[in-house]
């Protein structure tokens, strides 16, 4: 049964790609701490072909997950693509060895383009149709420069549109004083509101608004405030936490893109039916209330 979320509701990405509002976020589909292959590879294939059986429309990805697997994986499962699909990859972190303490980052303008390159090779494409500068924790280069570099690589026609990660709101104003920006993506829950300073102003510029770990929900002692908020609802639309969590997101922010992951048929199908809930005005405001807005 396809959930068909086109009739959920869309988002358009710089003015010209529009896709459902809720994505996949591909990085499950590597080895564990997102290092190497995908353990079960014919079953990674099996779900990116749902994904797209689903309705989904945009697919997250990177470079440093696997790394290059990732983008492999998606090139192996869907190459040659939906005219619908819009892909986005990352590049700017370094991968070192298996652990996460083995992560760098660079700004570097040649590795950068390189990266860019590279990406459009494993997915089998001529223009990556949105590319995000996936970290600005490098200090080998100015944050100003590689947005530059960036803009260039839109000029030269590498991608279509560009895109900030785990940026400040600072930082995502300094870049757009430099060329356009289509979307960001940054730590946004009913948790963890770490990017919410970032979704103000995505929300005011118009910008696409791309939470990740968007429908989280934390267990136990921790998660048992949000749950005393979150669960009645869920119970009411017959739904999960982790839906009613994403439902939020999509009334939160108007032009919002969540990204949840999944290695799992239901979940992909329960993350996608999450669209077509409609929470009320009131429902929105408790779930909003549970954590602070940091900035």
């Amino acid at each position: 049964m396809s959930t068909d979320i086109t009739t959920a509701g869309t988002v358009t990405i710089g003015g010209d790609l529009t896709v459902g509002t809720i994505g996949y976020g591909a990085m499950q589909l590597t080895g564990p701490k997102t290092w190497g292959e995908y353990p079960d590879h014919d079953k990674g294939v099996a779900l990116l072909r749902e994904v797209i059986a689903e309705g989904v429309t945009f697919i997250d990805t990177a470079d440093v997950y696997g790394p290059h697997s990732n983008e492999e994986l998606i090139k192996e499962a869907l190459h040659p693509y939906p005219d619908n699909l819009v892909i986005a990859s990352k590049g700017g972190f370094l991968r070192g060895g298996p652990e996460y303490n083995d992560m760098g980052a660079t700004g570097n303008k040649w590795y950068l383009r390189q990266a860019a390159y590279m990406s459009m090779r494993r997915l089998g494409v001529d223009q990556i149709d949105l590319y995000y500068l996936h970290t600005p924790a490098f200090t080998d280069t100015p944050f100003e420069q590689a947005v530059e570099t960036l803009a260039a690589m839109k000029q030269d026609g590498m991608i279509r549109h560009i895109g900030l990660s785990n940026v400040s709101a600072d930082q995502l104003l300094t870049a757009l004083a430099i060329t356009d920006i289509a979307a960001v993506t940054v730590h946004y829950n009913v948790a963890v509101r770490l990017g919410a300073a970032v979704r103000s102003v995505a929300e005011d510029k118009g910008i696409v608004f791309s939470p990740w770990h968007p429908g989280a929900v934390p267990g136990g002692e921790e998660g048992a405030p949000l749950h005393a908020v979150i669960d009645p609802i869920a119970a009411k639309y017959d739904a999960t936490p982790q839906q009613i969590a994403l439902a939020w997101q999509l009334h939160r922010t108007p032009n919002t893109l969540p990204i949840p992951g999944t290695t799992s048929v239901q979940h992909l199908r329960e993350n996608l039916a999450a669209a077509r809930i409609q929470l009320a005005d009131e429902e929105v405001a408790a779930i909003t209330a549970l954590a602070p807005e940091q900035s």
